[in-house]
C-alpha cells in the first residue's frame, strides 16, 4: 500500500480566549489577551500573579457530578475539545470501524491538580482518606481513555510527554499511523491544566516566568526586547485527522490536508534550547523534505515564540537557517501573545490557528510586539492581523529535554 493523504475534518479548543473554536479564531484575529490574574487559587505569596485561565470553562457545563469527580481538569478540556472535533467532523457511529479509529494526545504533565489536591488531604487527614480516583485522575493518559470510551475508538490510542512538543509528536504520530495504513481516523491534539499553585511556583523558580504582574495583558511579548519570560496558561486543542479517500466517501468537511511532519531532539541541555536553533531547523527541514516543499513554497509559520530570551532568539535562527533568502518574506507570528503557553497543548491550538489561517486567509498577530528585539528581526505580523494568501502554513514546537515538533498544513 502506498502513503495514503491526511487531512483534518475537524477541530475543537478550549483557551483562555473562550472554550471553542470560534471564540479562539476570534480572539486572535480581533488581538485580545486571554491573559489575566489569577482566580482560581489565592496567589499573594507566590512571585507571579497571573496566566492564562480559561474563564468561562466550568466542569458543571459539561459534566455531571459523577463525571466530574473522575476527571482532571486537563482531561475534562480534552474530552470538551474531542467532542468538539468530532462533532464537526460529522462522523458518526457505523460510518467507521472502531478498530480503525485511535486517539493520540500530547499532555506534558497531566494531573497536576489531582496529585496537589491529594498529597495536601494526605498529609492533613492520612492515606486512608486519598481518593480512589487519585490514579485514573492523574494519569497522562486519561484524556485519549475517556474520549475512547465516549466515541467508541478502538483502535491504538496513547499519550505523548514530549513537555511542549508533546501535542506536536502526537499529531505527528497520528499523521503516521493514517498515512502507513494502521488507521482511517485518528482524534490527536493535546491538552494541559498546569496552572495550578506548584505549577506556577516551580516555574517561577526556574526564572521562567515574566513577572509583569502589574500588566498580565502585555506580559508575553514573544520577540520584543522586554519579554521577560513566558505565561503559564491551561487549555486543549485537538483535530479529527483522516484519511483523504475516507473522509471523501462520507462527506466529511475537508478543512486542510496534513502534508508534512518533522522532528528532532537537541541532544544539549534539559531546559535551554540550542542557542543556534540547530535542532528546530533539523525538525522544520525534515517536516518540508516529508512534504516534498520548498521553503519558498511556505506562506505562514506559527512559531513556538514563547516569550523568552533565549527561546525567541533560538527559533529566528533556525527559521534563517532552514529558509535562507525566504526568511524575510515568509509572515511568522506567535500566537502565544495572546494566550499564553498551554505547555503539552500548546501545538494542538497552534496547528489550528495554522489550520484557520489557511481557510480564512489571515495571518493571527503577535501581540504586544512594541519594541523588536534586534536579534529576532523577521516579519512577525506585529500587533494586528493581516490578509493573506495561505496555501501552506507551518507549526512549530519545542519542548524542555531539546524536543523539537514542526507540522506542515496545506489547502485542499
Amino acid at each position: 500500500m502506498g502513503e495514503r493523504r491526511v487531512v483534518v475534518t475537524g477541530m475543537g479548543a478550549v483557551t483562555p480566549l473562550g472554550s471553542t473554536v470560534t471564540a479562539y479564531w476570534d480572539g486572535l484575529v480581533a488581538g485580545r489577551c486571554g491573559i489575566r490574574t489569577i482566580t482560581r487559587f489565592e496567589h499573594a505569596q507566590f512571585d507571579v500573579h497571573f496566566g492564562g485561565e480559561c474563564p468561562d470553562f466550568e466542569a458543571g457545563r459539561y459534566f455531571d457530578v459523577r463525571q466530574a469527580k473522575r476527571m482532571d481538569r486537563f482531561a475534562q478540556m480534552a474530552f470538551v475539545a474531542g467532542q468538539e472535533a468530532y462533532a464537526q467532523s460529522g462522523l458518526q457511529a457505523g460510518q467507521f470501524e472502531p478498530m480503525r479509529a485511535g486517539i493520540y494526545l500530547g499532555a506534558g504533565i497531566g494531573g497536576l491538580r489531582e496529585i496537589e489536591e491529594q498529597h495536601l488531604r494526605l498529609l492533613e487527614k492520612g492515606p486512608s482518606r486519598v481518593s480512589a480516583f487519585t490514579i485514573p485522575k492523574l494519569m497522562a493518559n486519561a484524556g485519549p481513555g475517556h474520549l475512547a470510551i465516549a466515541l467508541n475508538f478502538q483502535g491504538p490510542s496513547a499519550s505523548f510527554a514530549t513537555a511542549c512538543a508533546s501535542a506536536g509528536s502526537a499529531m505527528g504520530e497520528a499523521w503516521y499511523a493514517i498515512r502507513r495504513g494502521d488507521l482511517d481516523v485518528v482524534l490527536t491534539g493535546g491538552a494541559e491544566a498546569a496552572l495550578t499553585p506548584l505549577g506556577i511556583a516551580a516555574f517561577a523558580a526556574m526564572k521562567a516566568l515574566s513577572t509583569r504582574n502589574d500588566d498580565p495583558a502585555r506580559a508575553s511579548r514573544p520577540f520584543d526586547k522586554d519579554r521577560d519570560g513566558f505565561v503559564l496558561s491551561e487549555g486543549a486543542g485537538l483535530l479529527m485527522f483522516e484519511e483523504l479517500e475516507f473522509a471523501r466517501r462520507r462527506g466529511a468537511p475537508i478543512l486542510a490536508e496534513v502534508v508534512g511532519f518533522g522532528a528532532s531532539t537537541d541532544a544539549g541541555d534539559i531546559v535551554q534550547p540550542d542557542p543556534e536553533g540547530r535542532g528546530a531547523a533539523r525538525a522544520m527541514s525534515a517536516a518540508l523534505r516529508s512534504a516534498n516543499l520548498r521553503p519558498e513554497d511556505v506562506h505562514y509559520i506559527n512559531a513556538h515564540g514563547t516569550s523568552t530570551t533565549l527561546g525567541d532568539i533560538a527559533e529566528t535562527k533556525a527559521i534563517k537557517a532552514v529558509f535562507g533568502a525566504a526568511a524575510r518574506r515568509v509572515p511568522v507570528s506567535s500566537t502565544k501573545s495572546a494566550i499564553g503557553h498551554l505547555l503539552g497543548a500548546s501545538g494542538g491550538v497552534e496547528a489550528i490557528a495554522s489550520v484557520l489561517a489557511i481557510r480564512h486567509k489571515t495571518l493571527p498577530p503577535t501581540i504586544n510586539l512594541a519594541h523588536p528585539d534586534p536579534e529576532c528581526d523577521l516579519d512577525y505580523v506585529p500587533n494586528t492581523a493581516r490578509d493573506a494568501q495561505v496555501h501552506v502554513a507551518m507549526s512549530n514546537s519545542f519542548g524542555f529535554g531539546g524536543h523539537n515538533t514542526c507540522i506542515v498544513f496545506r489547502s485542499v
